[in-house]
């Protein structure tokens, strides 16, 4: 059979991604002593050549945002499970046509939750409306882990107003994709959890967490100590879903317990309109 020899960018680069996933999953590569360095994956997926590849995470996802002129954002974070209004109805009534109890009991809660991928949809707009209306350099663009949920619910919010939006996706075991309505060209891909949490930091001028887990946990708590601790810039950190949130965390023991100061509840605010969370952003920077 003849080989196909058709080596456009794309397929160069989709082989690379095909090589690091099956040497990421303890399959060796064949070393190969004559390639250039940077050309032999064998030798950029070493465990010493992990450095290079921080540096080059960094660097990627930095120099394209530069490119066009994105220097503030803001994140939102949330649950990646969180429905549409229309996709929790249509999951709903499938698992009402099943019959299985279990299945109709998700598909009640994920209607439940509907409310907040429509809030995140909406307050995004509001973002990116403003963002659209001011000049290059004061412009302001959602930025997101770029799955599915709360993720794609702002993207698609910025999506509608025709702003650029950023989606920072992570590679993970059950392979994550990009929603459909991040900004191609700002669609990035990460490897390492760490590099990523710095590029929603860098130009982040305000946080808001929507209802998730771990991930969106891990997140806020990152940013969070941050600001405590004098490491980053104050900034908004919005907790939207209040009714959520402080039946998840009593913030107030912790105080009661001499584990943090009562000023450090003031560091965020609970929210739960998208002009709201909107308006507090607007107040801090006196926009």
């Amino acid at each position: 059979m003849e080989a196909n020899t058709d080596l456009n960018d794309r397929r160069l680069a989709d082989a690379w991604a095909e090589l690091h996933n099956f040497a990421v999953a303890g399959n060796p590569l064949d070393a190969d002593a004559y390639r250039l360095a940077f050309a032999d994956p064998e030798f950029m997926l070493r465990r010493e050549t992990r450095g290079i590849r921080f540096q080059l995470e960094l660097l990627k996802p930095d120099l394209e945002m530069a490119a066009l002129g994105i220097e503030h954002t803001v994140v939102v974070y949330g649950s990646a499970r969180m429905l549409s209004k229309e996709d929790a109805a249509q999951q709903l009534q499938a698992a009402q046509a099943s019959g299985d109890e279990e299945r109709i009991a998700r598909g009640e809660l994920a209607v439940r939750n509907s409310h907040y991928y429509d809030q995140a949809r909406q307050f995004a707009r509001l973002v990116a409306e403003y963002g659209k209306s001011r000049p290059q350099k004061e412009r302001i663009y959602i930025c997101t882990g770029g799955g599915p949920g709360i993720m794609e619910a702002a993207n698609r919010g910025a999506h509608d107003a025709g702003a650029l939006n950023v989606g920072l996706n992570i590679t993970l075991p059950h392979e994550q994709s990009g929603n459909k309505y991040i900004s191609p060209s700002l669609c990035f891909k990460f490897h390492y959890f760490a590099l990523r949490k710095m590029h929603f930091l860098m130009r982040a001028k305000a946080l808001v967490a929507f209802p998730g887990g771990f991930g969106t946990l891990d997140e806020l708590f990152e940013v969070l100590t941050l600001v405590q601790t004098g490491k980053a810039k104050a900034l908004p950190i919005i907790l939207f879903g209040s009714e959520f949130w402080k039946k998840l965390i009593n913030f107030d023991a912790l105080v009661e317990q001499g584990t943090v100061s009562a000023n450090d509840l003031k560091l965020f605010h609970y929210v739960d309109d998208p002009a709201e969370a909107w308006q507090l952003i607007r107040n801090f920077y006196h926009i």
